[in-house]
């Protein structure tokens, strides 16, 4: 892959974790057990794409694109679990 399908990449899986952070919810009830995992699985996924931004500024590429990735991996497996609620998007989601 060169530089600019690299970029390329890394704008779009940006967008689509931006995406995905705006729309998830929590799903459970505030207090309970699977409340503080979820808010776990949205606080990861939240400072993996604050990682790939900072990679992303300083030209790491490769580094933001796998930052992106786990981000929206963390957001993906809380929707998939049934602990965050994706609003049935299958687009931004692997839905259970």
């Amino acid at each position: 892959m060169d530089e600019k399908e690299l970029k390329q990449r890394v704008r779009r899986y940006r967008q689509l974790t931006q995406n995905a952070l705006r729309k998830v919810n929590i799903k459970a009830e505030k207090g309970s057990k699977d409340f503080v995992r979820a808010a776990d699985f949205i606080a990861m996924a939240q400072n993996y794409f604050n990682d790939a931004k900072h990679f992303e500024g300083k030209g790491k590429q490769l580094l933001a694109l796998a930052a992106y990735s786990y981000a929206h991996a963390w957001l993906d497996a809380g929707v998939r679990a049934g602990i965050l609620d994706g609003k049935n998007d299958s687009q931004l989601f692997t839905l259970p």
